[in-house]
This record gives C-alpha cells, structure tokens and sequence, in this order.
C-alpha cells in the first residue's frame, strides 16, 4: 500500500507570486535592510522552510548580495535582444515586453539559488516561466553572456545544456537528450553550443557528447545528433511542389 504524504501542494501559489514578486522587485531591492528586501525576504523564508530548508536567513542574505551581477548579466541580455531584433524600439521594451527575457530572468535568479544548495525552489520559479512563456530553461544550464530568445514558444533547454556566449534561439528549439534514463542523472545528457552560434525555429539537438562549433548557424527543423565544426550553416532540405489550381466557372 503507498504511503500518503502531506506535500505542501498549495506552495506552488506561494512560489508563482513569489517569483512574479522577485522579477518586479529585481532592480528595486538596493539593500538587504530595505523595505522591499524585507517584504520579499518574508515571502522567501515562508517557502524555504516549508521545503525543510535551515539557515534560511543566510541563504537569503547571500542570494541577494548576488544581484548586482544578475543585473550586469541581464543588462547584456537585453542589449542583445535590442541588438538582434528589428522589431525591438527600445531597451525598455525588452524588459518588459519580451518573454523570452523574462524566462532567461528567471533562469538567472533561479540558477543562483541552485548553485547555492537550494532544492526545489529553483525548478519551482523556472516551471512558472515554462508556464506564462511556453520556454522551459532548466536552472542548471549553464548559460553565458549576451543569450538572446526570440518569440520563446516551445524552447527547452535540458539540465546539463551549456550554452557560451552571445548565442541566439529560436521558436520551437529543442536541446535534449538521446535517452531518458534515471542511471544517466550525474552524466552530461545535453548539448553544448559555442560562442556566437545562432538556432534558428524548430531545430532538435540531442546528446550530451554533441558540440555546435563557435560561428556557426542551424537553419530551422533540422534534427541534430552529431557534432557540428566551428563556421558551418546547417540547413534542413524540404521538397516542395506546386500545383495550378483549376479555376471553375460559377
């Protein structure tokens, strides 16, 4: 007969205004004394303990010394974004229009505490975002500089991914792994992607041994096993054919 637990179920909603709260609150908690580093610092406390989390006040004390280089890191992401876009006005608009920035966001944030021993909460926030952005980004990707999303929908980004600098994704891009197995959890499953790469919509790349080369540049719906050189474009070959139609007469 299974055990019934009493999971904390409800904390997905604490976690949810949590993490919406954290995002708003990014640029104006200055202070670890300040009024709205208090506020959010109740609300992360609450939501550690409940995950059975001890030494809570340290953890947030860390976490939040860390925000000057989220900022820094954010600031080159939405450069990017700015930078890559013809459709982007303004810095301004990336920050809060685009929901490919507001995942990476999270993904900042949450990769932070992940790092630091924190357990749950992270895939928590980064499962919030996989819901209001459809781009589902595992907090423990590693991910470098200048990372630019564009449109978002349907972008998965596997655990052990590792993704360098200034690097660009597409709608639909999938960074998986070949095989699903619970005895691969301490093995890098997921590919690497070097500098400068761009992954244009619906391209599939799978493997932890798999390395896209710095420069390079994977056209749209292409399905990748293999590793790719340095300076390649990889294209997807599709045959179209067309047909007059018939015109009738009424």
């Amino acid at each position: 007969m299974n055990s019934i637990h009493n999971w904390p179920l409800r904390l997905k909603c604490k976690v949810e205004a949590f993490t919406k709260e954290l995002f708003y609150s990014l640029y104006e908690i200055t202070t670890i004394e300040s009024e709205q580093s208090q506020k959010i610092k109740k609300q992360f406390i609450e939501i550690l303990e409940q995950l059975d989390h001890t030494d809570t006040q340290n953890i947030w004390e860390v976490f939040i010394k860390q925000f000057p280089e989220i900022h820094e890191k954010l600031a080159l992401d939405a450069q990017a974004a700015y930078d890559k876009d013809p459709a982007a006005s303004s810095i301004k608009e990336v920050y809060l229009a685009y929901p490919g920035f507001y995942a990476i966001a999270i993904y900042r944030m949450s990769h932070v505490l992940l790092n630091m021993g924190v357990q749950i909460l992270p895939r928590m926030m980064s499962e919030y975002a996989h819901g209001v952005t459809g781009t589902d980004i595992h907090p423990g990707a590693q991910i470098g500089a200048s990372f630019f999303i564009d449109h978002a929908t349907g972008i998965v980004i596997g655990q052990t991914s590792v993704i360098k600098n200034n690097v660009s994704i597409y709608q639909g891009v999938t960074l998986g792994g070949v095989q699903v197995s619970k005895e691969l959890a301490n093995t890098k499953r997921h590919p690497t992607i070097e500098d400068n790469v761009t992954i244009y919509a619906n391209a599939t790349i799978l493997g932890g041994d798999i390395v896209i080369g710095e420069n390079s540049i994977i056209g749209a719906n292409v399905w990748i096993t293999e590793s790719i050189p340095p300076n390649t474009i990889v294209s997807h070959q599709s045959s179209i054919k067309t047909k007059t139609r018939n015109s009738y007469a009424n």
